[in-house]
């Protein structure tokens, strides 16, 4: 089983991309699995979580929840550095109501599920990341409709549901939480024991699930719309390199060590589509597009999170490489 396990670990980044290349391939040529993988999303994710909670020993969480000066710093580069990223970034598509409201809806909002696995897996303080989630989670609930408004005006903000957000925050949060929590409290026990040592191994093959679900769920609705699609990629990889900077600028001035200043910029990159997704698609017809655009930032973040997860440690001179913070 170690030697499995191993193998899974050593080629992880090589298997989520083929992941994402098989479910592209299956999702534009059976385009029937959309609707059935789609309903796949919250639970394997919710699944992935709670094999990525299992790792963080919770004796030591009290701590890292009274760590205000990080959580300062997650505030001010999530909600104070990243929406004014993404208002002038925002203005290439202010001629378009729907994609107007999919590039906000998705880039205002920092992720709060997915971003501790793959900062972990890139040598991250995803503990960090777990103590700052229920405050991440609030403080988009309550600021989302004020930046809409501000950047799109009254008429998106009044067609905008709060309601998945909670219902999110119980199901990908709180619950895999509280499993991983009495899990934790079992290992004692042989079946404990058990449990955990198989949802620890079973961390890359659930990652390699969730990406395929997630692509193959909605690539052919991006794919039949990628004409009017095409003017955001573009906007989402500018946002993931100008929020990349901004994390290590924020890890560097606030002195953190490596896994810190990885933590904060796995954060400002890393976005709340999972969750914003059911927003968008509670948007009128009028706006259909702006679930689609949502989409397109989950499939292109994909590719960049694998990227980092490869290329973050490796970087020799901006404090995100072992023994340089």
């Amino acid at each position: 089983m170690d030697r499995v396990i191993q193998w899974f670990e050593r080629h992880q980044v090589a298997l989520y991309v083929a992941s994402i290349g098989v479910a592209v391939i299956v999702g534009l040529t059976v385009p029937g699995i959309a609707a059935p993988a789609e309903t796949l999303i919250n639970p394997v994710l919710a699944l992935l979580l709670y094999a990525t909670f299992l790792g963080i020993p919770f004796t030591r969480l009290g701590a890292v929840v009274r760590d205000w000066k990080f959580l300062r710093s997650m505030l001010l580069l999530n909600f104070v550095l990243a929406p004014v990223v993404v208002f002038g970034l925002s203005r290439f598509v202010a001629h378009d109501q729907a994609l107007l409201a999919g590039v906000l809806l998705v880039l205002l909002c920092p992720c709060v599920d997915y971003v501790m696995v793959f900062t972990g897996l890139a040598g991250g303080a995803h503990d960090r990341l777990l103590a700052a989630s229920p405050v991440l989670m609030l403080v988009q609930m309550l600021l989302l409709p004020v930046y809409l408004w501000l950047m799109a005006g009254a008429a998106v903000v009044s067609v905008v549901e709060i309601g998945p957000f909670v219902e999110a925050f119980v199901l990908l949060i709180v619950l895999p939480l509280a499993a991983a929590i009495l899990t934790q409290l079992a290992a004692r026990t042989r079946v404990g024991r058990i449990v955990e040592a198989s949802a620890m191994a079973a961390m890359v093959p659930l990652m390699m699930l969730t990406l395929a679900v997630v692509v193959a769920s909605q690539i052919a609705g991006v794919g039949a719309q990628l004409a009017a699609l095409l003017v955001v990629i573009p906007l989402f990889v500018a946002f993931a390199v100008i929020m990349f900077g901004l994390g290590q600028w924020v890890g560097r001035c606030g002195g953190y060590d490596v896994a810190a200043r990885r933590a904060l910029v796995f954060s400002g990159v890393t976005r709340n589509s999972l969750v914003i997704l059911p927003l968008a698609l509670a948007l009128p017809a009028a706006m259909d597009l702006a679930p689609l655009v949502v989409v397109t930032q989950t499939l292109v973040e994909l590719l960049i999170m694998v990227a980092m997860v490869r290329l973050v440690p490796r970087f020799k001179h901006s404090g995100l490489a072992h023994g340089s913070a």
